[in-house]
């Protein structure tokens, strides 16, 4: 005896159906002239799906098959090898949907011990990639990234115009994450007035250049999370995602 039609259609071809139905891109007629069921049969199954979800469709399919296993004529019983197989495929999709569920919450509870302990860090300055430098209470800090030693690096700050404040010479450094300070002065002689700035690195190495990155630097300001990242919100650099810090000063 085989499988009724509807049972062989397994959970997660019906789901599948469902979808396609909902968007349009098949009919129920279709669905069943194709299955060899009734309408009437697709249109529960896709109010079951909308009104109870995967669950329900699952639920259904198995209430369906176990009343035909208990109705089945012992003379011709239902196809073991069949049965078999609608059983495993609820056993995976509950499973998929299980373990679903559970990397759902611990990635929430991953983040919220993230923002925990990112909340440390108000306060604090942060270099990220970026170009800006803060100038806070006549001081401020940056940095570059180097992915090879150079034996001259230096530093060009300028102001809103585009115009030179200041100029550092960081001379040769090693590979790696370098920082810089700014006391404020320019190259005039002058004190620069608080506020937000910008810079650009040279790096070079026996003449040739050195790809370096820049390394802006912000005081984090708060901490929030939005669409599953974690932003650390600061001045000088704005909004954040914790993946990018690359240091901490």
């Amino acid at each position: 005896m085989n499988i009724h039609q509807p049972a062989r259609t397994t959970p997660r071809r019906r789901e599948a159906l469902v979808h396609r139905i909902a968007r349009g891109a098949e009919s129920g007629r279709d669905v069943a002239e194709a299955l060899g069921v009734s309408e009437r049969t697709v249109r529960k199954w896709v109010h079951r799906y909308r009104t109870e979800g995967v669950a329900g469709l699952q639920d259904r399919f198995l209430k369906l098959l176990v009343t035909q296993m208990k109705n089945q004529d012992p003379l011709n019983p239902l196809d073991n090898a069949q049965v078999t197989s609608q059983l495993a495929q609820i056993s995976t999709v509950s499973g998929i949907d299980k373990l679903n569920q559970t990397m759902n919450a611990m990635s929430s509870s991953f983040l919220a011990s993230q923002s925990l302990q990112a909340s440390g860090l108000i306060g604090h300055n942060v270099l990220a990639p970026g170009s800006d430098v803060l100038l806070q209470s006549g001081a401020g800090s940056a940095g570059v990234e180097l992915p090879a030693a150079a034996d001259q690096v230096s530093v060009t700050i300028r102001g809103a115009a585009g115009e030179i404040i200041k100029t550092i010479n960081m001379g040769a450094q090693d590979a790696g994450i370098r920082t810089f300070r700014w006391d404020g002065s320019t190259d005039t002689g002058g004190r620069a007035k608080d506020g937000i700035y910008t810079f650009e690195v040279t790096a070079t190495q026996a003449g040739k250049k050195v790809d370096a990155v820049k390394l802006g630097a912000g005081v984090v300001q708060s901490v929030s999370l939005g669409n599953g990242d974690l932003q650390l919100n600061t001045i000088g650099l704005g909004a954040v995602s914790i993946g990018q810090v690359k240091q901490i000063l």
